[in-house]
């Protein structure tokens, strides 16, 4: 009996193209079913054995069983990442009530825990699905955006604060977005050679440049900078103590 094909599912956004371009030119692609989805969809997969491997938000962990982290690298980044942010049209200190991206459940919960433990402030945190229309948002609202959109909709508003820069200053640590999730048991080779596939695309950002960089939102140059210079891919140990911080913070909400 042939065994079915393991299902992996990707975060269909500029910050993956490293590990697409890897996937797909060492041609680990026809060993696999890869989709491409927005990290809340990831995890929804995962959650509910759609998947076998997915790009997971690091906030929808708990509510993975038995899951397993199972690759070196991740979406991160030390610092400003330019893809993580709240906009407004007011001060901040104005801000009654924030919108929150439905596309993402990490940078929901950081934001959240951000305005707890960081700012301490209380806002009003507002849903919102598909179908909101992100630059039209009363004066004293701001919203929660993740995303290849953050290039296009940040000319829409007059300030932004950048999440990820937010909470390296709290916790000198970076920040992990997502990582390579597992919620069952894999073959060993598959993984190393899921792994390396990874790596290549990490270690070559010129290549994926060329490939992808009139392809979407993020072009040429921006794109460039923003896989070299705010994306950090690596999952060090360093990553590893952000994730554990922030699930425990999160668990305090």
């Amino acid at each position: 009996m042939q065994r079915s094909k393991v299902r992996i599912s990707a975060v269909k956004y500029a910050n993956t193209y490293p590990f697409i371009y890897g996937i797909t030119e060492t041609g680990f692609d026809r060993k696999v079913i890869i989709t491409t989805d927005h990290p809340a969809d990831c995890a929804r997969k995962l959650i509910t054995n759609e998947a076998d491997i997915g790009l997971i938000p690091v906030a929808a962990l708990p509510q993975i069983r038995d899951y397993s982290i199972i690759t070196d690298y991740c979406l991160g980044a030390y610092g400003k990442v330019r893809t993580v942010l709240l906009l407004s049209n007011c001060s901040f200190g104005m801000i009654r009530a924030v919108n929150l991206d439905y596309r993402s459940r990490s940078s929901v919960n950081l934001a959240r825990i951000l305005a707890k433990h960081f700012w301490n402030r209380e806002f009003e945190w507002k849903n919102t699905a598909e179908s909101f229309d992100f630059c039209n948002i009363p004066g004293d609202e701001a919203v929660v955006l993740i995303g290849d959109q953050c290039f296009l909709f940040e000319k829409c508003f007059r300030h932004r604060i950048d999440l990820a820069e937010e909470w390296h200053r709290y916790t000198d640590l970076p920040f992990a977005f997502a990582c390579w999730t597992a919620n069952k048991e894999i073959d060993k080779s598959l993984l190393k050679e899921f792994n390396d596939a990874l790596g290549i695309g990490v270690k070559n950002i010129p290549a994926v440049v060329e490939k992808y960089g009139q392809a979407g939102v993020i072009r040429g140059e921006d794109l460039r900078k923003y896989l070299t210079e705010n994306m950090n891919f690596d999952l060090n140990d360093d990553k590893r103590k952000a994730i554990r911080l922030f699930l425990e913070l999160m668990e305090k909400l």
